[in-house]
């Protein structure tokens, strides 16, 4: 299969090169965008047939990695699907296209590799594709200094990751990642040597994923196009959690898988706030992805690798279809289904103890599954959620209760069936069972706090907080502009 997928690859670059031909034809980019299916289809042909390991030469697969595979091949086909309208008349219309090729075709076969310098180098592509991406509108000074501050951050991580591949293959003696990562050679690297690797990945993980403290280039990325932006949200800022998810074996049980907590948890609360307060649709978007890939982490520093894996990709889906429709969000001309009263106490309450009924409901039918105990704290917690938005409608409440439930459970039955497709590909090790409690005690905490705080808005330290939150969510003054003053440059040209 790594034939087919190479050889799907290759038509693609080979395809992204005529583009940048001027003699070309606009009209060339869709049938550019249809041989993205070749890659596609291969990768989705060795998901289905994926057995057992397969290796050729420096490359290894298993059902994992053509998963990620297949998942970043379809968003990235999706995405220039979408952009074949949407991008039309820009002036890097074609360059858009070829950069978004080589960038995803990087990340797809990123996880495919068993060198550790072959890793590295396939790191470094879609970070430094990402970086030409939010340049191509180099007339406009925010994007300018966006992608600056992008580069610096991704070469940051990328060097992270240098040195700890060089400081593992110090360490072991093994360039191939399946040598080095052996229970032979993890047995005979010291303590110092493992924790040392292991906070230089979980450094080079977090980066890209804009988490706490290094949100600041996600939160000033939303000047990028929309479909930019999707490809970033739904792909790169993922690629943290398969990384960890990769060297899951080095990190398992250690001091920082469990460090990695801190900036988690932090950017799950920070994130979670900027989306309550940003009045801006795609900074809320921008804030909702720092808060679910904080989710992301919580889960790999639990040990839970395969969930974080099955995390990302629902997100990345999510997350995408969100930023592509993110053009539909318009005020509804129909207030008659809108309820005028805010919902009662009594209705609060009753969804509060729906919420309750259902999670522990999920988590007594399997208590001993590995991270069910906060799988069951999310399920409650969302469908309570669900619960208090449905009050401003008159009909409908109960009806559209019971089919978000059902809905719920069903995701989570796929969720756990995907998890038994991958079988054994992931370990399943951490801190135990004492930190999930921890972690879902103290989300349950700072949830009936939020809505013990919420009800009393007019509270000096609730207005500090509003503030706070509204002072980290905004971008400094150098990555926006109230109107961007190149268009007025275009103008002219074109008058003259």
């Amino acid at each position: 299969m790594f034939v087919y997928l190479f050889t799907g690859l290759a038509v693609t670059l080979i395809s992204a090169c005529f583009l940048l031909c001027p003699r070309v034809s606009d009209r060339y980019v869709r049938l550019h965008v249809l041989s993205l299916a070749l890659p596609t289809v291969a990768a989705f042909a060795g998901l289905i047939s994926a057995d057992q390991t397969q290796e050729m030469g420096f490359w290894r697969s298993d059902r994992l990695t053509w998963l990620i595979s297949f998942y970043v091949l379809l968003l990235g086909w999706t995405i220039q699907r979408f952009s074949i309208r949407y991008m039309y008349g820009d002036r890097s219309y074609r360059s858009y296209f070829a950069l978004l090729t080589v960038t995803v075709g990087a990340a797809s076969i990123t996880w495919t590799s068993d060198d550790l310098r072959l890793l590295v180098l396939l790191w470094g592509l879609p970070l430094l594709g990402l970086v030409w991406l939010s340049a191509l509108k180099k007339e406009w000074e925010p994007a300018r200094n966006v992608s600056r501050l992008m580069a610096k951050m991704f070469a940051a991580s990328w060097i992270s990751l240098l040195l700890a591949v060089v400081w593992l293959w110090q360490a072991t003696g093994y360039w191939r990642i399946s040598l080095a990562l052996s229970v032979e050679s993890l047995t005979r690297i010291e303590w110092e040597n493992a924790t040392g690797i292991s906070v230089l990945l979980v450094l080079a993980a977090i980066i890209p994923a804009g988490q706490w403290p290094f949100q600041r280039w996600l939160l000033e990325s939303s000047v990028m196009p929309t479909p930019v932006s999707s490809a970033m949200h739904a792909g790169l800022v993922n690629a943290g959690g398969i990384l960890l998810a990769k060297f899951s074996s080095l990190m398992a049980g250690g001091f920082p898988q469990t460090l990695l907590l801190f900036p988690a948890v932090v950017s799950v609360l920070v994130g979670t706030g900027i989306l309550l307060v940003q009045p801006d649709y795609k900074r809320q978007l921008v804030a909702s992805t720092m808060a679910q890939m904080g989710m992301m982490f919580i889960q790999c520093a639990l040990g839970a690798y395969s969930l974080a894996v099955l995390h990302l990709i629902f997100h990345g889906l999510f997350k995408a279809t969100l930023f592509l429709r993110s053009g539909s969000v318009v005020p509804r001309s129909k207030r008659a289904l809108i309820s005028p009263y805010p919902p009662s106490k009594m209705w609060i309450l009753c969804g509060m103890l729906g919420g309750i009924v259902l999670g522990v409901g999920f988590w007594l039918a399997a208590p001993h599954e590995h991270l069910r105990m906060l799988r069951a704290l999310l399920l409650g917690w969302s469908l309570a959620f669900a619960w208090w938005q449905m009050a401003v409608f008159h009909n409908g409440r109960w009806t559209g209760f019971f089919v978000l439930s059902g809905l719920g459970l069903s995701a989570m039955a796929f969720h756990d069936a995907l998890a038994a497709f991958l079988g054994g590909t992931l370990p399943a090790a951490g801190p135990g069972a004492g930190a999930e409690s921890g972690i879902v005690l103290l989300f349950v905490c700072l949830g009936l706090a939020g809505i013990f705080f919420s009800g009393r808005c007019s509270t000096d330290l609730w207005a500090k907080l509003y503030m706070w939150l509204v002072h980290i969510g905004e971008a400094r003054d150098r990555a926006v502009e109230s109107h961007p003053r190149y268009l007025k440059a275009y103008v002219r040209q074109g008058g003259e």
